[in-house]
């Protein structure tokens, strides 16, 4: 089954490698896309994928790249959209 989620993930995750860190993450597990900084410091990643892998990758981002300290993450259920790829947004 296709889902699709969205998370705000608060802590040290800019200027980290966060946002290469979870690239790879979602082509390792074959999920679709993106993720960006906000101007108040957190995270937005969207992920669209089989559920399993969309769980795996929840778990990878929760923890972060060695550098990163992740406070809080924020989860939120969306509609599957039809996304293909990944992206890392400006």
């Amino acid at each position: 089954m296709i889902v699709a989620r969205r998370y705000l993930v608060r802590g040290r995750v800019q200027g980290v490698g966060f946002r290469y860190f979870a690239e790879e993450r979602a082509r390792l597990e074959g999920v679709a896309g993106f993720v960006c900084n906000l101007p108040d410091g957190r995270l937005e990643v969207v992920a669209e994928g089989e559920a399993d892998a969309v769980i795996r990758f929840e778990r990878a981002i929760r923890h972060g790249p060695s550098g990163a300290r992740v406070e809080d993450v924020l989860t939120e259920s969306l509609e599957p959209g039809g996304l293909h790829t990944f992206s890392i947004k400006a």
